[in-house]
């Protein structure tokens, strides 16, 4: 058997250890693994508790965030009911006047445009009506004005013009044309050269007639007239002096 080299190993049963400075920090080999697992578990530690912490906080503003819903539960009392239902009837009332209200409204702006029909029909119908009888005024005037001016030529149309001009009736326009004819025949210049009698009427004597115009020689118009006012007075009417022409042959 070969005996050792001194020197190359030391005494028998020992072995070579690690240096005094790692021993010193780290202990023996068998308890490096604790050391390492607190100093691993104290940061882990810490992490926890800092999450924790964020996780309480952001509960905590998340809540704060969140609106508050609170269920109120109460019993309302008879008073508030009835109250209620007043308002309920009020505003119900209120609605049914406004509805009332309106349709009043629809109402008396559809018989105020009604009547303003009714007023503006009466109103061209009065209108037309009015024009009408100017119309009929102003054609009357016209054919006055021509009988007028041809009294001469026509006296009867003359007399006929006057007679209804005092509201005398065409009856009593037959009579005086009656009671003419036999006077004077109608003639504006007949000359009774018995009596003196003068004109249409057979005014005695004919210069009685100048109480009505000055031109009672030769205007029948002024003739007519003064003998209608003669009749009017004397016998009320033309058939009342024909009456009194056929029982004394004068009047």
């Amino acid at each position: 058997m070969t005996k050792p080299k001194p020197g190359r190993h030391r005494s028998p049963g020992r072995h070579r250890s690690s240096s005094p400075g790692w021993s010193s920090a780290l202990g023996s080999t068998s308890a490096t693994p604790a050391v390492f697992s607190r100093a691993l578990r104290r940061p882990l530690v810490s992490a926890v508790a800092f999450a924790a912490v964020a996780g309480v906080s952001a509960a905590g503003y998340a809540s704060a965030a969140k609106p508050q819903v609170f269920a109120a539960s109460f019993t309302a009392s008879p008073a508030a009911v009835a109250q209620a239902a007043e308002l309920s009837d009020n505003q119900i009332d209120t609605n049914a006047s406004l509805t009332q209200a309106r349709q009043a409204g629809v109402q008396r702006a559809s018989a105020l445009t009604q009547q303003q029909k009714v007023a503006a029909d009466a109103a061209a119908a009065a209108l037309s009506q009015a024009r009408k009888a100017a119309a009929e005024r102003a054609a009357r005037e016209r054919d006055r004005q021509g009988i007028l001016a041809r009294a001469q030529s026509d006296p009867r149309a003359v007399g006929r013009l006057l007679v209804a001009d005092r509201g005398w009736s065409d009856a009593q326009f037959g009579c005086l044309d009656s009671l003419w004819a036999k006077e004077s025949g109608w003639r504006w210049n007949a000359n009774n050269s018995s009596s003196g009698a003068y004109g249409i009427p057979q005014a005695l004597p004919g210069s009685k007639m100048s109480s009505i115009g000055s031109d009672w020689a030769t205007n029948p118009v002024t003739q007519i007239k003064w003998g209608l006012g003669y009749i009017a007075n004397r016998y009320g009417t033309p058939c009342g002096a024909w009456a009194q022409s056929q029982s004394s042959n004068w009047y």
